[in-house]
C-alpha cells in the first residue's frame, strides 16, 4: 500500500434541530487543481469509521487519481457526536444527505462498504426522488449489507435476544472486531424494515462494480447475488474472492477495490 499524504484535517456539520441535533464529522480532500472528475465519497459500515484501512485507501486513489475525496462518520460512530444507541438507517442516511448535500458541488462516486452500501441505495433514492439521481456517477459496493437487519439479523434472532428486544429495547452479541459487544436496537430492527431495498427492482442509473468475499461470515456472498438480481436494469461488475472475508482489507483485496473505482471513473 502507498505511503499516506498529510492527514486531511477534521471539520463537522450540524445535522437536525434541537434534541435531534449532532455534530458530524467530516474529512475532506480537494484536489489541487478543481477536479474534473467525480469525487469519491466513503460511507462506512457498522461501528466502523473513516479511519479503517479501505476508507483511507480510498482517499490515497483520490490524491492519486486528483480527485476529491469525502470521509465522514455517522452519529455515534468515530468522531461524530451522538448516542451510537439512537442510530437507524434513516438516521445515517439523514447525515449522508446531508454531507454530500453540502461538500460535493459536482458528480460523485459513492464507495460504500458493508451497511455503508445500504446507506448508498437508500441515498439515490433520495437524489433520484428529488430529481438529482444524476449527481450519482457510479457505485462500488464492499461486501454489501442491504436489509441486514431483515434479512440477516431478524430471522437469526434466539429466543433470548427476542426477549432482550422486548423488554430492554436491544440486544447484545460479541463482535469479532472489537472487545465491546455489537449492540443492536428495536429502533434499529423497526426502522430497517421501513427502509428495505429488496422491495422491488433496484435501479440507479449508474454503473455498479461489486466486490464480495466468498468467505465472508457477516455477510454471505449469496446476499450479493440477490442484490445483483434485484437491479436488472444497471450495468453491474461483480468481482467474486475466493478467499475473502468480511473486511476485504488485505492488499490484495484493496488493489481490486482500486481497480473498481478506476473503472467506474472511467465510464464517468
Amino acid at each position: 500500500m502507498s505511503a499516506m499524504p498529510a492527514e486531511t484535517e477534521v471539520t463537522h456539520l450540524k445535522v437536525g434541530a434541537d434534541a435531534a441535533a449532532r455534530n458530524i464529522a467530516m474529512r475532506i480532500f480537494r484536489a489541487e487543481l478543481p477536479a474534473s472528475r467525480p469525487a469519491l465519497v466513503w460511507l462506512g459500515g457498522y461501528r466502523s469509521d473513516m479511519t479503517g484501512t479501505k476508507a483511507l485507501e480510498v482517499e490515497r486513489h483520490a490524491h492519486a487519481l486528483a480527485t476529491d475525496c469525502i470521509r465522514f462518520d455517522y452519529s455515534g460512530h468515530g468522531a461524530s457526536g451522538g448516542d451510537f444507541r439512537d442510530g437507524t438507517i434513516s438516521r445515517w442516511v439523514e447525515e449522508s444527505l446531508a454531507v454530500v448535500d453540502h461538500v460535493v458541488a459536482g458528480r460523485m462516486i459513492l464507495v460504500g462498504s458493508s451497511m455503508g452500501a445500504w446507506v448508498a441505495l437508500r441515498l439515490i433514492e433520495e437524489l433520484r426522488a428529488r430529481g438529482q439521481g444524476n449527481r450519482v456517477a457510479g457505485l462500488v459496493l464492499i461486501a454489501p449489507a442491504p436489509d441486514f437487519t431483515a434479512e440477516l439479523i431478524e430471522p437469526n434472532l434466539t429466543e433470548a435476544e427476542r426477549t432482550s428486544l422486548a423488554e430492554r429495547g436491544y440486544f447484545e452479541e460479541p463482535s469479532e472486531y472489537s472487545p465491546e459487544p455489537n449492540v443492536f436496537t428495536r429502533a434499529l430492527i423497526e426502522d430497517g424494515r421501513k427502509n428495505r431495498v429488496f422491495k422491488g427492482p433496484i435501479e440507479t442509473g449508474c454503473p455498479v462494480h461489486i466486490l464480495q468475499g466468498m468467505r465472508d461470515p457477516d455477510v454471505p456472498y449469496t446476499h450479493a447475488l440477490k442484490l445483483m438480481e434485484h437491479m436488472p436494469a444497471d450495468d453491474i461488475v461483480m468481482t467474486l474472492i475466493r478467499d475473502g472475508d468480511h473486511r476485504l482489507s488485505r492488499e490484495e483485496d484493496i488493489v481490486k477495490l482500486k481497480q473498481a473505482i478506476s473503472a467506474i471513473l472511467a465510464k464517468a
